[in-house]
């Protein structure tokens, strides 16, 4: 399938990518000039700024309370952006629309970013926060029952390893991880996975563009071999909690997402592979008002209350 029309048009209007090094500050700052006012932004019930005592410190999150209730369920959500671009706010509407569709009460973390922070700097944030809401639970009106994980691109990392993180230290609270278009290997060999090559241009995210976008991670410390840099690379998988990942047809990371989900169900993982056709890496956060591709987080809610 081609990609989506609509896409397609604002695709065309990209303007071609800067000569020379990548700087972050500069990049930040034109992500946070399109984060659209509060007025503009889907209503909750309640929407807070708040700080999550770690063990890695003191984190900034943001808690999205869909409605008032009595109980609800925790989904923990971490943004993307190559791990040194995004934040609450860039992502305010990623946050907003799961927890509209979930019914879960989302805590959004403001992790560190690289290169100031070095790795494992903003893998520590996620963790901590995870742990912090799982002790929070009384505070946080936890039903008990969902403590879900969920990430988007690089936050997609920072979900699937997290996951393996709370395994490999006797944590077994998380019910769910959900990810959309992770990367889930940093080892960015063009002939490793087909999806490297068929998308690798004109998509948005290119194939030779992962090298720079991801060096400032990379080079902070992260070894594209740790299995915490690199999902992909762990080599037990069994016992993780069940997972909802759900790639896009034309993103150079697609087929890494579904070769994940393959081997996590070879290793007796639930695991649910939804490839979204028409799309490109980045369409829950860009393009979600997009019926189609709106339809994620819709299905995110189902994954979490049990259907498939």
């Amino acid at each position: 399938m081609t990609i989506h029309p609509e896409i397609a048009k604002i695709l065309a209007t990209l303007p071609a990518p800067p000569e020379g090094p990548l700087n972050p500050g500069a990049m930040r700052a034109g992500e946070a000039a399109q984060v659209p006012p509060p007025e503009d932004r889907i209503p909750l019930h309640r929407v807070e700024d708040s700080t999550a005592a770690t063990s890695a410190g003191d984190v900034p999150i943001r808690i999205y309370t869909p409605a008032d209730a009595d109980a609800y369920g925790l989904l923990v959500y971490f943004h993307g952006g190559a791990f040194f671009l995004g934040s609450v706010d860039t992502h305010d509407h990623v946050a907003r629309s799961l927890a509209k569709e979930t019914g879960c009460k989302v805590i959004s973390v403001d992790y560190r970013l690289a290169p100031e922070a070095a790795f494992p700097a903003g893998l520590q944030d996620c963790y901590g926060v995870l742990r912090w809401a799982a002790e929070q639970g009384e505070s946080l009106r936890w039903n008990g029952r969902t403590l879900a994980v969920a990430g988007d691109s690089s936050g997609g990392t920072y979900a699937a390893a997290v996951t393996a993180m709370a395994k490999d230290d006797g944590f077994t609270g998380i019910t769910h991880q959900v990810l959309f278009y992770p990367s889930l290997d940093l080892d960015f060999d063009i002939d490793r996975y087909a999806s490297m090559r068929e998308n690798a241009e004109g998509y948005g995210l290119e194939t030779a563009g992962l090298k720079p976008f991801n060096a400032f991670y990379l080079d902070s410390g992260a070894d594209p071999a740790d299995p915490l840099v690199s999902p992909i690379k762990r080599k037990d998988l069994a016992g993780l909690p069940p997972a909802l990942i759900i790639t896009a047809e034309h993103d150079p990371l697609r087929d890494e997402g579904e070769l994940y989900g393959a081997q996590l169900l070879e290793a007796g993982v639930d695991a649910v592979v939804t490839r979204y056709h028409g799309a490109n890496h980045g369409f829950v956060a860009n393009f979600s008002w997009i019926p189609e591709f709106y339809q994620a987080f819709k299905q995110t809610g189902d994954f979490l209350h049990g259907a498939r």
